[in-house]
């Protein structure tokens, strides 16, 4: 019998489409078994090319594949340390799991000062500027502004979803050129990058998780202190907006007459909305027929008249004769 032929195994490619493919040698994790010790993660890497170009898009790569644990500073050390030695200026990623808290604001209109003036004086210093800049931007209701005022993290950071990609912005051309290169050296060479993970991943994730799902009284308290000053100074902030929008006239000259005082910021939106809506309305109806504009509408409605009138007059004259017949005639007395 002759023995079986050894299976030829296959390289794996370094490129596809425009993307260079990098293996990544992940890290060993507790728990695994040891045909998991050498166990590679492809990152696919390309100049990054998008349909609509910022300032920053001829120095950034696009990443595709990246790993579930990465991190900025994952990504950093990658280049910094095993990839030329680039200097990363930020990275962002698609998405991750659980996503991130958003910090959403609503602007208004920057008020501005009596008769149209603007403050001239050359001594307005940076604090005056920075509070200033404050109120152009309000928070919106129910929605936290900053870290301090949100709630405890439950997870001890985020992890990417599978197959999601990211965007590394360097300092400037010259870095990403040379980590570009340098990582179609490393394809072409098959040179061994090791993958640095970050936080803890499996059961490590979980119990850290189940310890953050009960944070320490201390912790709440101040977060929920955080929020309610912050909620009560954009309540004032939206206060103060919403009385000088009931001075401003509207684009057609009329001020909304408002009743002051005791209102919640949501009612008076509610009213004046109400009241500009039932104003909208009544301009429309006004001008909406414009009977008797044209001289050909005032014959009209002067011809439907007449014709009224003297079916009216024929209908008259009918009864009345009607009557004078039945009144002339005699009726004999049985």
């Amino acid at each position: 019998m002759t023995s079986p032929l050894p299976k030829i195994r296959k390289s794996a490619p370094t490129s596809v489409a425009e993307f260079s493919i990098l293996p990544l040698t992940l890290p060993t994790y507790p728990g695994l078994p040891s045909s998991c010790t050498d166990a590679k993660h492809y990152l696919y890497v390309k100049a990054h090319a998008p349909a609509i170009c910022t300032e920053s898009t001829a120095r950034s790569l696009f990443l595709a594949n990246v790993p579930i644990d990465a991190s900025e500073a994952n990504l950093r050390a990658l280049f910094a340390e095993q990839l030329g030695g680039a200097r990363v200026e930020s990275v962002e990623f698609d998405a991750s799991v659980p996503a991130e808290v958003s910090h959403k604001h609503f602007k208004v209109k920057e008020v501005e000062e009596k008769d149209g003036k603007k403050d001239a004086r050359p001594d307005r210093g940076t604090k005056r500027k920075r509070e200033e800049g404050k109120g152009r931007a309000m928070v919106a209701e129910g929605v936290i502004a900053d870290g301090e005022s949100a709630l405890p993290r439950i997870w001890s950071s985020a992890a990417r979803k599978s197959g999601s990609g990211a965007v590394v912005v360097f300092l400037d051309k010259a870095s990403m050129r040379g980590a570009l290169k340098e990582v179609q050296k490393v394809v072409k060479d098959h040179a061994a990058i090791h993958w640095k993970g970050g936080e803890a991943l499996g059961v490590e994730r979980y119990r850290s998780h189940l310890s953050l799902l009960h944070p320490p009284p201390t912790l709440l308290s101040s977060t929920t202190n955080a929020y309610l000053t912050q909620f009560d100074a954009a309540a004032s902030q939206r206060n103060r907006a919403l009385a000088h929008l009931r001075s401003v006239p509207d684009e057609d000259g009329f001020v909304t007459v408002t009743r002051g005082g005791g209102r919640s910021a949501p009612a008076a939106r509610l009213e004046i909305a109400q009241q500009k809506q039932s104003e909208l309305e009544d301009r429309k109806r006004k001008k909406g027929s414009l009977d008797g504009f044209y001289r050909f509408q005032n014959r009209e409605k002067r011809k439907e008249e007449e014709g009224r009138l003297r079916k009216q007059f024929e209908k008259d004259r009918r009864r009345v004769q009607e009557m004078r017949e039945r009144r002339g005639k005699l009726r004999l007395e049985s």
